[in-house]
C-alpha cells in the first residue's frame, strides 16, 4: 500500500539524514609520535636542566642576599612554582596546537632565557643587595621562573605526542614521569658533586644555555625533515631569536661579577686595603669577612678579632704555647696571630671550603705546616674525631654568609667543644646578631647549658638593643680571667663591655636552648 504524500516526504528526509549520519567522517591524522628514545631524551634533558638551574641559582643569588634557610627555601619554592605553571601551560598548549611545532621553540627560548639569567640576576642583585624578604623572593624569581617554566612545558608536550594508543596511557605517562625524575636526580648529583667544584657558575649557566639552544635547533631541523613542509620555520623568527641570544651572551660578558674566585661554597674576592699596601680584605658572598695584614700577622683589624686576641692573652701570656683549634678558617687571621705571638702553638683549623684554604695560601699569606694545619671538612664532623681533653683554646668562627650554621650552634655541639677542651680551657665563639637579639640570647643560653662559667663581649649599644654587632661568647668549666680581660678592654680602639653573672642572666632571660632537634637559627636572626 503506498504511503500518503506527507509521509513520503518524511521518509525521504529521514532516509537522507540516515545516509548523512552513517557516512564515515573524513579521517584527521593524529600528530605522529616521537621515537621513544628521542621522547625519553627530551624529558630527561628538560627535567635535568630545571634542577641544574635550581642548584646553580642559589650560587647566583647568594652574593647579594646571602645563603640562608630563607634564600634556599625561596629558590626551591620558585623552581617548584615554575615547574607547576610550566607543566600546566605545556599541557594546555598541547591540546590546542601540534606539539611538534612547539618543542623546538620551547627549547631554544629556554636556552635564551637561561643565558639572560646571568645579566638579569647580576644587575638586579646590585640593586636588591641586602637580603630583605621581598628582595630574596624577587631575585630568586628572576633567576628561576622563566627558563624553568619553559623547560617544564616540554614533558606534557612530549606526553601528548606519545599517547597514540589510549590503552597505553598509564605506561607512557609513568615511563616518561620516571625518566624525568631520573633526569632531575642525575642533574642534581652531577651539579653538586662535579660541575660546581670544576666550573664557575658563569660557565655552567652559559654551557646549559648552549646545550638547550643547540638541542632546540637540531630538533627543529629533524622534525621539519620528518614532517615535510608541515613545520615551517619563518626566517624572521630565526633572526629575532639569534639577535636575542647574541644580546644575552653580550650582556653576560659585561655584567658585573661579584666574585674573583668561586669555591665550592663561596663567591670570594680579595681586595687590597687602600690605606695600607700590605692589607687585604676577604669578601665572601659580598660580605666583608676577614682582614689580613701580610706584613704583620699580629695586626687585628676588626674589634671581634681583637677581643679573641685579648682573651687568649689573658688566658695565657704571649710566648706561652697553646694547643688551639679553630672552627672555621676564613682569612686565617686568628691562627696567624697565635702562631706569631706563640711560636710553639699548635694551630689546627677546620675549614669546610678547600678552595678558601687554597685562596689563603695564594693571596693571604697563609703558610701551613706542622704548627698550622688545615683540615678540610665540616667542623662538627671533624670535631667528633678529636681526642678528649686535647685543646687549650677553641675558637668558633664559622659562618654561612652572616649566620652561624645551625648545627654548630646547638647544645650538642657545645658539649663536643667541652669534651675536647682540657680542664680550664677556654671556648670563644663569634656571633653576629641584630636587635631584638634573639639568636645571641639563645646561643648564650645554649652555651651556658654546658659550661659553668660564661661571659660575653660586645659594644654597649649591642647589649642595649640599639645596634647590630658582633658578640663574643667566652666559656669555660673553670673561672674565667675576667679581671685581666676587663683591664685590657680600655686599651682597645673601640669601646666594648664585658657582661657577666647577674647582668648576663638578665640579658639572656628565658631564651631558648638550641638543640639538634630544634634550632631555628635563621628564624631567630630575622629582624621582622
Amino acid at each position: 500500500m503506498p504511503l500518503p504524500g506527507r509521509l513520503r516526504s518524511i521518509a525521504t528526509v529521514s532516509s537522507t539524514y540516515s545516509e548523512v549520519v552513517v557516512e564515515p567522517a573524513p579521517s584527521v591524522p593524529a600528530p605522529r609520535a616521537l621515537p621513544n628514545g628521542l621522547a625519553a631524551f627530551l624529558v630527561f634533558l628538560s627535567s635535568g636542566a630545571v634542577l641544574v638551574l635550581e642548584t646553580i641559582s642559589l650560587r647566583l643569588v647568594g652574593p647579594y642576599v646571602g645563603v640562608t634557610l630563607q634564600v634556599t627555601s625561596s629558590v626551591i619554592g620558585m623552581a617548584l612554582g615554575a615547574i607547576a605553571y610550566g607543566a600546566w601551560m605545556g599541557g594546555w598548549l598541547a591540546d590546542r596546537r601540534d606539539p611538534r611545532g612547539l618543542l623546538a621553540p620551547a627549547l631554544v627560548l629556554a636556552g635564551i632565557a637561561t643565558a639572560v639569567t646571568l645579566p638579569v640576576v647580576r644587575y638586579a642583585g646590585e640593586a636588591l643587595r641586602g637580603g630583605a624578604a621581598s628582595a630574596v623572593l624577587l631575585l630568586t624569581a628572576l633567576a628561576v621562573l622563566v627558563p624553568a617554566g619553559l623547560l617544564a612545558a616540554i614533558t606534557p608536550l612530549v606526553v601528548k605526542l606519545q599517547l597514540a594508543d589510549l590503552r597505553r596511557t598509564g605506561q607512557v605517562v609513568g615511563r616518561l614521569s620516571g625518566i624525568g625524575t631520573l633526569g632531575g636526580i642525575t642533574a642534581t648529583l652531577v651539579t653538586g658533586f662535579v660541575l660546581v667544584a670544576a666550573l664557575p657558575s658563569t660557565v655552567i649557566v652559559l654551557g646549559l644555555a648552549a646545550v638547550l639552544g643547540a638541542t632546540g635547533l637540531v630538533l627543529g631541523a629533524y622534525l621539519r625533515r620528518r614532517a615535510g613542509t608541515g613545520l615551517p620555520a619563518p626566517a624572521r623568527a630565526k633572526a629575532v631569536l639569534a639577535v636575542v641570544g647574541l644580546a644575552a651572551a653580550g650582556l653576560s660578558a659585561v655584567a658585573p661579577n661579584p666574585c674573583d674566585v668561586e669555591t665550592a661554597y663561596h663567591c670570594a674576592k680579595v681586595q687590597p686595603d687602600p690605606r695600607w699596601t700590605e692589607g687585604r680584605y676577604l669578601y665572601l658572598n659580598s660580605a666583608q669577612h676577614s682582614y689580613v695584614d701580610l706584613a704583620d700577622p699580629t695586626h687585628l683589624e676588626y674589634a671581634y678579632t681583637q677581643w679573641i686576641g685579648l682573651v687568649a692573652d689573658a688566658a695565657a701570656p704571649k710566648g706561652q704555647r697553646l694547643d688551639a683549634l679553630h672552627l672555621g678558617g676564613g682569612g686565617f687571621t686568628m691562627p696567624r696571630y697565635l702562631a706569631a705571638t706563640r711560636p710553639d702553638t699548635d694551630n689546627l683549623v677546620f675549614e669546610i671550603d678547600g678552595g678558601l684554604v687554597d685562596l689563603g695560601r695564594r693571596e693571604l699569606g697563609v703558610r701551613t705546616g706542622p704548627r698550622l694545619r688545615a683540615k678540610v671538612g665540616d667542623a662538627r664532623v671533624l670535631l667528633g674525631a678529636e681526642p678528649t681533653d686535647s685543646r687549650d683554646f677553641i675558637v668558633g668562627d664559622a659562618f654561612g654568609h652572616l649566620v652561624v650554621p645551625w648545627h654548630l650552634a646547638t647544645r650538642e655541639m657545645a658539649a663536643e667543644v667541652r669534651r675536647v677542651l682540657r680542664p680550664g680551657g677556654i671556648y670563644v665563639q663569634n656571633v653576629i646578631d641584630m636587635p631584638p637579639d634573639r639568636f645571641i640570647r639563645a646561643e648564650l643560653a645554649t652555651v651556658a647549658a654546658e659550661f659553668r662559667y660564661v661571659a660575653a663581649l660586645a659594644p654597649p649599644g649591642a647589649f642595649a638593643g640599639q645596634q647590630g654587632a658582633n658578640f663574643l661568647i667566652i666559656a669555660s668549666d673553670a673561672p674565667l680571667p675576667l679581671a685581666a680581660i676587663e683591664s685590657r678592654l680600655g686599651l682597645l680602639p673601640e669601646v666594648a663591655v664585658l657582661v657577666r653573672d647577674a647582668a648576663l642572666a638578665g640579658f639572656v632571660g628565658d631564651a631558648l636552648v638550641l638543640t639538634d632537634d630544634y634550632a631555628p637559627v635563621d628564624q631567630l636572626l630575622a629582624t621582622a
